[in-house]
């Protein structure tokens, strides 16, 4: 396991709450209502959770929105998975650095696969993509 995405009500005391249990926690990159706090192979994604207004309309409610896995091929898992009827809960993202994609289980829970293609932990983490 890679990552957990988690809708919060305060990014400030959700970090706090992290980082008093993780001390080498840092906050990794972030944007307007949501973080990634860890280090440089495990973090936590925390969104604000905010009813109506959230740019991801799954992660309004609060609590787990899905857990991210690392995988050395992205593709025949999402072969595996859809042959088994299993479906895409998101759209592939094909980046430059990363490839993810997104299918749900048999009960709405949703679980990310990511492919690194590169090894440098700063190409892996950046968020400008």
């Amino acid at each position: 396991m890679e990552h957990a995405n988690i809708s919060v009500t305060n990014l400030n005391k959700a970090v706090e709450f992290f980082q008093t249990a993780f001390p080498t926690f840092k906050v990794r990159g972030g944007g307007e209502g949501w973080l990634h706090l860890g280090d440089e192979e495990t973090y936590l994604a925390l969104n604000v959770g905010n009813k109506g207004k959230t740019e991801h309309p799954d992660y309004e409610e609060l609590g787990i929105n899905h857990i991210g896995f690392v995988v050395e091929d992205v593709e025949s898992i999402a072969k595996r998975m859809e042959a088994h009827g299993f479906k895409r809960s998101y759209p592939k993202q094909v980046q430059e650095y990363r490839i993810r994609d997104y299918f749900n289980d048999g009960d709405d829970n949703q679980y990310e696969f990511v492919q690194y293609l590169s090894d440098k932990y700063e190409e892996r983490n950046t968020y400008s993509d």
